[in-house]
C-alpha cells in the first residue's frame, strides 16, 4: 500500500517536473546561443484622443525584428477584458516586419482611459510593452442610476415630453 502511494507521487512529480522544463524551454528558445530577438516599433503607444463611450477603435503597431534569432512571441494580454491584441503566431526571422493590432471597446468606460498590452516574447527582457489611450466622452443617453434602468418606450416617451415641453417654449417667445 505504501509502495503503491509512492509511486504515485513519484508520477506526480515526474509529470510537474517535465511539464514545467517544457514552458521554460520555449520561453529561452532563440536564445540558447546568446543570441535574441529584438523588437524596434514603430511606435509602442497610440493616442485615440477623443471617442464616444461604446465606440470600438483599433490601431495597428508595426515592428521589425532587429534580433539575430527568429522571434517567436508566445502571449499577448491587455490590461484589461476592453483590450484586445491580435499578435503573429509564426515566428518573425531577423530584418522581417509584423504587425500587432490593438483593439479597444469602450462599452462602460468614461473620462481618460490608459490600457497596456504585455507581449511575452523571446527578447532579451521577456516582455515588451504597448500603451494605448482615449478620452472617453460619456453617453448622455445613458442611465445614471442603474438600479432604475429606463425601457426604450420610457426613453421615447421622456422624449415626446421634451420636445413637447420645447414647442411650448417656442409658443410662449412667439406670444411676446
Amino acid at each position: 500500500m505504501i509502495n503503491k502511494a509512492l509511486s504515485i507521487v513519484a508520477v506526480a512529480l515526474l509529470l510537474v517536473t517535465v511539464s514545467c522544463k517544457k514552458e521554460t524551454s520555449v520561453v529561452a528558445e532563440g536564445n540558447s546561443d546568446g543570441k535574441f530577438a529584438t523588437m524596434s516599433f514603430d511606435k509602442t503607444e497610440h493616442d485615440f484622443g477623443t471617442i464616444d463611450e461604446g465606440d470600438k477603435v483599433e490601431t495597428v503597431f508595426t515592428f521589425t525584428n532587429k534580433g539575430e534569432a527568429d522571434l517567436l512571441i508566445t502571449d499577448a494580454k491587455g490590461s484589461c477584458g476592453c483590450t484586445v491584441p491580435e499578435y503573429p503566431k509564426e515566428p518573425v526571422k531577423p530584418g522581417e516586419k509584423a504587425k500587432i493590432r490593438v483593439s479597444f471597446s469602450s462599452i462602460g468606460k468614461k473620462g481618460m482611459q490608459n490600457k497596456t498590452v504585455t507581449l511575452t516574447a523571446n527578447t532579451k527582457s521577456g516582455a515588451e510593452q504597448l500603451t494605448i489611450k482615449a478620452s472617453v466622452t460619456p453617453d448622455p443617453n445613458k442611465v445614471v442610476d442603474p438600479k432604475k434602468p429606463l425601457t426604450p418606450e420610457q426613453l421615447k416617451q421622456r422624449e415626446l415630453e421634451r420636445q413637447e415641453l420645447r414647442k411650448k417654449i417656442i409658443q410662449k417667445q412667439g406670444n411676446k
